[in-house]
């Protein structure tokens, strides 16, 4: 960037980012997520373990921001110093994946819940729709074309202006909340048609892996960072306050509504609950809420994803022209290629929703893999004990976080399931193209040993996908 003091952030500016990441649509479609799956205890499990198993993610980033400062793109290049350029690669890949495709689910939902209000809009996918959101799309374009640090203070700004209807919501909820309502929703019985507990602590698991992405937001961003230590900082603070929040709109949509009719809401389910709290307007306000939310949160994630392509391309595993400046010193070609991306799959959302149900089914499982890979490095960085570290106590303790965090983070990957791992390929195996074109460039060996093993399995399981949908194996 252009100017060392404009392209410094402070530690509130990077929280924002990580808040803003994290507080997206995800939010708003918990009380549907959670009372379809369990009642109030199972919730709470489930709230607890992904709390402890992200916490523990979160020191990961905290502890490396502080250890390793001289890995300035955090989760791609943590990947890339412990794991090759190939891994590396994937992880910078499947973050960007992941970021783009969860900006398509967020311009799909906010035009399905103006479509309740303006029958035009549909169900999102009509054209006045498609239009509407590129118009919107190309406006953030041109707004963060500008610069970095005025789209970031802008996504400051949003995030407060989005989390005051969250807390309106959560405080009218709590004057109309019901003990009785909330004591027979609480055991989640099987009788409901639930299942055993460990199941519905399973199915709720999976909904938190989408509303914690964006954990990562500042560690992203450390380039840009006042002082390093506000990177740690900004990531814990970021995700104690979200965790808080979800927790809150969780438990206290259980104490307005039985479960079942919880499990019944259209999204985003927030709206039910307030309606059913306050009266119709409620809904109004929550629609209008989400539609502040997810324009923060597009905001982040858009800044995210041109910013680990820039950061890749840097460091010579992604080709050359996606780390080109404007004068601004905004990555524009990267930006140029993900808003391109998305483009394309909201013109696809017109004919057929496999484009959006592949979107939404694939951004938790495309995050899943460079978040195991950070963990892995943090229990490789600890278990070397190398100059950089501090040996002793706090070493320690860092080596058990990371532990957790990579035990959690794999645990994710099984919860997801084989099926949507494999739907991965559809993204690593092509993309890879980029990590050709790079090594060419360079006039490098594409692979090594071990990566080549790596790359013949995407390829295997690219192929494999590829027949399994065309004969009617697979259904997505």
């Amino acid at each position: 960037m252009s100017g060392k003091d404009d392209a410094k952030l402070s530690l509130v500016t990077l929280t924002g980012m990580v808040v803003g990441s994290m507080v997206g649509a995800g939010i708003f479609s918990l009380p549907q997520a959670f009372g379809k799956a369990t009642g109030p205890f199972g919730a709470i499990i489930a709230w607890t373990i992904a709390g402890i198993g992200m916490l523990m993610v979160a020191f990961v980033f905290q502890a490396l921001a502080q250890r390793r400062p001289d890995l300035d793109a955090g989760i791609f290049m943590y990947a890339k110093e412990g794991f090759g350029d190939y891994l590396g690669f994937l992880s910078a890949l499947g973050y960007w994946a992941a970021a783009l495709l969860g900006n398509v689910t967020y311009f799909i939902l906010v035009k399905s819940t103006l479509g309740l209000f303006f029958p035009a809009f549909g169900d999102g996918n009509t054209l006045i729709a498609v239009a509407t959101s590129s118009v919107l799309l190309w406006v953030f374009h041109s707004l963060i074309l500008r610069g970095i640090r005025q789209a970031a203070a802008l996504n400051t700004v949003v995030t407060i202006a989005k989390l005051l209807p969250i807390f309106a919501f959560l405080l009218l909820v709590l004057m109309a909340f019901d003990w009785e309502t909330f004591r027979e929703n609480f055991w989640g019985a099987s009788e409901a048609g639930l299942g055993p507990l460990a199941s519905q602590v399973r199915n709720t698991m999976l909904v938190t892996v989408f509303v914690f992405v964006g954990i990562e937001g500042a560690s992203v961003y450390s380039r840009y960072a006042r002082k390093r230590a506000d990177v740690g900082t900004a990531t814990v603070t970021g995700f104690l306050f979200v965790l808080a929040l979800m927790l809150a709109v969780t438990l206290l949509s259980y104490g307005i509504m039985p479960k079942e009719e919880l499990a019944q809401l259209r999204n985003p389910s927030m709206a039910g609950v307030l309606a059913a709290a306050t009266g119709p307007w409620g809904a109004v306000f929550v629609s209008i809420g989400l539609v502040i939310s997810v324009a923060g949160a597009y905001i982040a994630w858009v800044l995210l994803a041109a910013e680990i392509l820039y950061s890749a391309a840097t460091n010579k595993t992604m080709p050359k022209f996606l780390a080109r400046e404007n004068r601004s010193g905004v990555p524009a070609n990267a930006l140029w290629l993900t808003n391109i991306i998305v483009q394309l799959f909201l013109i696809v959302s017109m004919f057929s929703n496999y484009a959006f149900m592949l979107a939404v089914a694939m951004t938790s499982s495309m995050i899943l893999v460079p978040y195991l890979l950070v963990a892995a490095f943090g229990v490789k960085t600890n278990l070397q004990r190398n100059g950089a570290l501090i040996k002793g106590k706090l070493n320690r303790t860092e080596t058990i976080q990371s532990l957790i965090a990579l035990i959690y983070t794999a645990g994710l990957i099984y919860a997801a399931g084989v099926k949507y791992l494999l739907l991965t390929t559809l993204i690593y195996a092509p993309g890879t193209l980029l990590f050709f074109m790079a090594r060419t460039e360079q006039s490098m060996n594409i692979f090594n040993r071990l990566e080549w093993i790596v790359f013949t399995i995407l390829g295997a399981g690219f192929c494999m996908v590829i027949f399994s949908i065309m004969n009617g194996y697979l259904v997505i």
